[in-house]
Parts: C-alpha cells; sequence; structure tokens
C-alpha cells in the first residue's frame, strides 16, 4: 500500500492532532503518501484533501481540535454519498483509509470495506469512553481532567457559602465521564444514564453528608439524564440548602491533550498504519489490559457498552 487518506469525523477529542501527527508520520517512515481530508466524510465526498507531509504535522501534538477540521455528514448514510466518497478515494489512488472517531464514524468506514472493498482501520476518538470493545478512547482522559479542573474550583466558593453544586458534564448515553470525574474529583453524588435514582435517596445523602459535617456537597450529573437547571430546580424544592447549577458544556472537548490521550494517539496512530502497511483492513484499534490491540470493526460496533458498577459502588463507599 502506496497512499493513504486520513480523517477525523464526528466530535472533536483532545489527541485528535496527536493521532494525525502519528498516521502522517508512521506512513511516511514506511514509504507511503497521506493525504489529509478535510471535514470528515463531507470532505471526502466533496474531495477536499492535501497531500501531508513531515512539516504538516509539526507543532501539533499538544493542541486540541482537529487540524483536519471534522463535520457530521448525513449524507454518508445514503447509497449516493457512499458511491460519491469511494469515487474521490478511487481518483485519487487512495489505497487505504484511517478513520478517528466515535461509533458512528466506525460505521462509516466498516460500509467503505464491506460494501465497496476499501481497506479501512478506525482510530476511537471521543471524549464519551462509550466504545465496549477498548477500556480507554482518545480524548476521555483529557475531558475528565477538565471536568476534574471545573470542579475544584467550584468546591472553594460551594464551601464558602455552604452550598450544593449541580456540575453537568458531557454523555448522552454514557455516563463514564460523570463517574470518573465524579469518584476523582471527591463528589458526593453523580447520576448517570445507567442507574435510576430517586430524588429523596440523593436528599438523604445530602443531609447525612452535612450531620457528619460537611459544608458544601457536590453533585455530578450526566446530560444524558436531564440538565443541571433541570435538577438543580427539583431539588431546591425539596431542600433548605441554597443549590447553584453549572454546565460545564464544550469546555470538556478543548484544551491541551494530558499525557495519557498524547499516548494512546501516538500508540493508536502507528499501530493504524502498520495494519495498512500489511494490507489489513475493517479493524480498529484500542486498548485492553493495558495493550494495544485491533479487532474487528463490526464486532466493535455491535458490542453494547457496559456500565462499570464496582466504579459506582466504591463512589458510594467512599464518597461521604
Amino acid at each position: 500500500m502506496k497512499r493513504i487518506g486520513l480523517l477525523t469525523s464526528g466530535g472533536d477529542a483532545p489527541g485528535m492532532n496527536a493521532a494525525i501527527r502519528a498516521v502522517v508520520r508512521t506512513a511516511i517512515y514506511y514509504g507511503m503518501e497521506v493525504y489529509g481530508i478535510e471535514r470528515g466524510y463531507a470532505g471526502l465526498i466533496e474531495d477536499r484533501m492535501e497531500k501531508m507531509e513531515m512539516r504538516t504535522v509539526s507543532d501539533i501534538v499538544h493542541r486540541g481540535g482537529t487540524k483536519l477540521r471534522t463535520a457530521r455528514c448525513l449524507e454518508m448514510l445514503t447509497k449516493e454519498g457512499q458511491e460519491q466518497a469511494v469515487a474521490t478515494l478511487r481518483r485519487r489512488g487512495i489505497e487505504g483509509l484511517v478513520v478517528i472517531g466515535g461509533d458512528g464514524s466506525f460505521r462509516g468506514a466498516k460500509c467503505l470495506t464491506e460494501n465497496y472493498g476499501i481497506p479501512t482501520i478506525g482510530i476511537p476518538g471521543t471524549i464519551d469512553n462509550d466504545l465496549e470493545y477498548t477500556d480507554y478512547t482518545l480524548g476521555f482522559d483529557t475531558a475528565v481532567n477538565t471536568c476534574i479542573e471545573v470542579i475544584n474550583k467550584l468546591r472553594d466558593t460551594m464551601n464558602s457559602h455552604e452550598r450544593i453544586s449541580v456540575v453537568q458534564v458531557m454523555g448522552r448515553h454514557c455516563g463514564d465521564i460523570a463517574l470518573y470525574a465524579g469518584i476523582t474529583s471527591g463528589a458526593e453524588i453523580i447520576v448517570v444514564p445507567e442507574i435510576p435514582y430517586k430524588m429523596e435517596d440523593v436528599i438523604s445523602r445530602i443531609k447525612r453528608s452535612r450531620e457528619g459535617g460537611k459544608h458544601s456537597n457536590i453533585i455530578v450529573i450526566a446530560e444524558g439524564v436531564m440538565s443541571a437547571e433541570e435538577f438543580t430546580k427539583q431539588l431546591q424544592s425539596l431542600t433548605k440548602y441554597s443549590v447553584r447549577a453549572t454546565n460545564i458544556g464544550h469546555i470538556q472537548r478543548g484544551g491541551s491533550p494530558s499525557m495519557a490521550d498524547r499516548m494512546l494517539a501516538a500508540q493508536f496512530g502507528n499501530k493504524a498504519v502498520r495494519l495498512l502497511k500489511d494490507g489489513i483492513g475493517n479493524r480498529v484499534v484500542g486498548i485492553r489490559n493495558n495493550q494495544i490491540i485491533d479487532m474487528d470493526i463490526i464486532e466493535a460496533v455491535s458490542m453494547e457498552k457496559r456500565f462499570n458498577y464496582e466504579l459506582y459502588e466504591t463512589l458510594q463507599m467512599i464518597s461521604l
């Protein structure tokens, strides 16, 4: 394989640029040409790409976002859009494709391989950590660290005023950001889509913590449950304590990637290119038990994400 394409798709995640750098430089090391495709699958359909060189990816390993930019592309769900994407790849002489993104991005890659014979490799780039086949996705660690920093600052002011802080983090269907950020920031309560909650239980835990000498409380809620504003309104109507809502929002997506995400980016990008070099496609790369792995993309996207109930129980034991 002499020429490959590279795109980032879906929501951006810290570490995408570091992964782009790893893909480009590994490919050049093996004597391969790399074409960067702008704006994900939309750019592939529209033939928006440029050849990438060693210096093209200089000074980006520490930058958030994605140099190639990203977009969601509904056209890629249609046969016409897929055929246009394949036509672009064949016209450009691109023999394989690396896709950095989440579940939806992987489904597009799967389609290119299954239906049109284009070898594709998926790199899991999503802050939600919502792919079951890999222990961690690219960007998750940085997003959680961003949440921790915000919660630390909120705790200072909440403690000063003896308030309750309801902090909304991202996660429509997967509560991993809330779970990990909640545990590592010392939150008293987390509310996630995977576990039904009762407001009376929330109030009971707050009461026990106050009786134990605490002057403030942190509640971390995933956006898939409800907004921080709505949760705060419900809680405020049932308690005498002052409650404030904070939505961290898109701050979670930005910023310089952590060491953990930069390391994953380097390993994922390198592994993806080595697979394509050997003529292997229809795979995704990931990390499991601290080992870089690859597996069939169809199997990977069909795996249902499991919630870590053991970690949730840990929070219940150590949070008061």
